[in-house]
């Protein structure tokens, strides 16, 4: 009493009508996961709860990433996550900055005249407002300590 006729022209359009909707939804849902960044905090907290100068490099897989003294947030096409440090707050380094050739190995004593002017220079970063840069490498993350400052550097 209350069939569609399957050769009804309106019901093939409804058919198609709901193929075109699924196939919209499906090829809306992201290829990827999101990033880890539970995991990126965990590496930047095994340095900052260290004693001893020490380096690590972690993998990131996201597009995009914001560094702060307390937490990382990361995106990719899959979505935007954060993480809170344990152990901080950190130091993130900005491309370019003397604390960036610290980072990457030269001793700061070399780089800075004065450990006032390394600890000036660590408080000034971290009291930078962060901001999303692009990733196209690691996470870097180094411990320093020169004279009374003991800073964990960090840089993507």
């Amino acid at each position: 009493m209350f069939d569609v006729p399957l050769d009804a022209w309106y019901s093939w359009i409804g058919l198609a009508l709901a193929g075109v909707a699924l196939l919209g939804v499906v090829s809306s849902l992201p290829t990827t996961p999101p990033p880890d960044a539970n995991a990126v905090a965990n590496t930047v907290d095994r340095l900052a709860a260290g004693d001893h100068v020490a380096t690590a490099e972690h993998p990131l897989d996201a597009s995009a990433v914001k560094l702060g003294p307390h937490r990382v947030s990361l995106r990719n096409d899959a979505g935007t996550v954060h993480a809170a440090y344990a152990f901080g707050p950190v130091t993130p380094v900005a491309d370019g900055s003397a604390l960036q050739r610290v980072l990457y190995g030269q001793p700061p004593s070399t780089v800075f005249e004065s450990e006032r002017a390394f600890h000036q220079a660590v408080v000034e970063a971290r009291t930078r407002e962060p901001t999303w840069e692009t990733v196209d490498r690691t996470l870097v993350v180094r411990r320093v300590s020169w004279g009374e400052t003991d800073v964990t550097l960090v840089d993507a």
